[in-house]
């Protein structure tokens, strides 16, 4: 049975289960009976000033379960450190805990996070987008409950493009300026995506497959680029270097940035189409989230699974998702929240439609560095029409270089 296989619960499953942690944690029930649970997530979720949402969720879910008699050991950790963080003891490390959807790979290697299974699984997908799912799924596994996404959509001011200009990047230039971070490999992927290239297959699962951002596919987005930059109402960036961009691309994070730039006449909406070849070719923007996971390898987990697996659950749940959005603009994944908020809504529609979830392969190390280049020879000009075939081949083989 392999490390990641080793634990697989259902909604009320209450056996304990024996497996081999990394480190044992000590810690024990207190002398009354009551359980010891240790959480770990962000600074922000635990400030007063920000309304101790971790610390609320925690308490609501002890009142609502008085036969588990449980306290709260609470500890700081960024989401994004999360791995760093357990990999060095997993045993010593927090029981349930926040975390970004990248780090799974690592979290499993070295039995730091527990698969989830039954009802648990079946409540994640009733709840979620498929892409959403998918940011979770890894080998096969489910390792996490998804409560925000992590990805980018556009801001644009509604005084200059309409509801059906913002359809498609070429009628927008024809009406605007658009500012557009090039040069960044988080977005420029979105372009050989939209023309069908693909990272580690279809659905990024196929370690073998590697990166195939080449070929005619490749070559005609990379012209495609060319074209884009030489476009006068075309900029590299976003609102703050270019002045006069009415549009720009990025993440809940830009909301007052783009709410300082165009104001009450600010519009928010997934990334729109290009016109490749001829043909009509949806914008996909790299997506992640941030969930919630358990520890397998701590002392409660092995005594008292349930507990750990129903926090988790609860911490990822609607009500917590709710809570979130309104304590600090957490925009949630959770499909069955109806929200009139339209950051949220351009963030949920562009995870449904015009997303691709960031695979969860070692072989992304050997990404980023060729297609930041390749942005930045495109933004410069190095890159023409009669050259992109062979910048595109040499962009994808050096993709596909293993990096240790």
């Amino acid at each position: 049975m392999s490390r990641r296989r080793l634990v697989s619960l259902g909604l009320g499953a209450a056996s304990t289960i024996a497996m081999s942690a990394c480190a044992g944690s000590g810690r024990r029930a207190h002398a009354d009976g009551a359980l010891s649970v240790t959480v770990w997530g962000p600074q922000e979720d635990q400030a007063v000033s920000q309304g101790r949402w971790l610390q609320t969720q925690c308490e609501a879910f002890a009142a609502a379960h008085p036969e588990w008699n449980i306290r709260f050991k609470y500890g700081v950790c960024s989401d994004g450190y999360a791995l760093d963080a357990i990999v060095t003891d997993p045993g010593a490390a927090a029981d349930v805990y926040l975390f970004s959807n990248g780090q799974i790979p690592g979290l499993v290697g070295c039995i730091g996070v527990a698969e989830l299974g039954g009802t648990w699984v079946d409540e994640i997908r009733r709840s979620n987008s498929e892409t959403t799912v998918s940011t979770v799924t890894y080998e096969g596994g489910v390792y996490g409950f998804p409560f925000t996404s992590n990805t980018w959509f556009m801001y644009y001011d509604r005084s200059v493009f309409d509801e059906d200009d913002i359809l498609s990047l070429d009628a927008m230039l024809e009406k605007g300026e658009v500012a557009f971070p090039l040069d960044t490999s988080w977005y420029i992927a979105a372009f050989y995506v939209a023309n069908g290239c693909t990272l580690f297959g279809p659905d990024g699962t196929d370690g073998e497959a590697g990166i195939d951002f080449g070929g005619q596919r490749g070559r005609a987005v990379t012209d495609y680029l060319v074209d884009l930059v030489a476009n006068p109402r075309f900029s590299n960036g976003d609102v703050n270097t270019s002045s006069g961009a009415k549009a720009f691309f990025s993440g809940s994070w830009d909301y007052q940035k783009a709410l300082n730039a165009y104001g009450d006449r600010l519009g928010v909406a997934p990334p729109p189409q290009v016109t490749i070849e001829g043909r009509l070719c949806q914008l996909r923007a790299f997506s992640g989230t941030k969930c919630v996971g358990c520890n397998p390898s701590t002392e409660l987990y092995r005594t008292h699974p349930e507990v750990a697996v129903a926090l988790a659950a609860h911490l990822g749940g609607t009500q917590a998702q709710l809570d979130h959005l309104r304590l600090r603009q957490v925009i949630p994944t959770d499909i069955n929240i109806g929200t009139d908020d339209v950051l949220a809504k351009a963030q949920m529609d562009t995870m449904a439609y015009a997303s691709v979830v960031q695979p969860l392969q070692g072989g992304m190390k050997s990404y980023w560095a060729p297609a930041e280049s390749m942005g930045k020879e495109l933004v410069s000009r190095k890159v023409t029409h009669e050259n992109s075939a062979r910048k595109t081949e040499a962009m994808n083989e050096a993709m596909n270089v293993s990096v240790v």
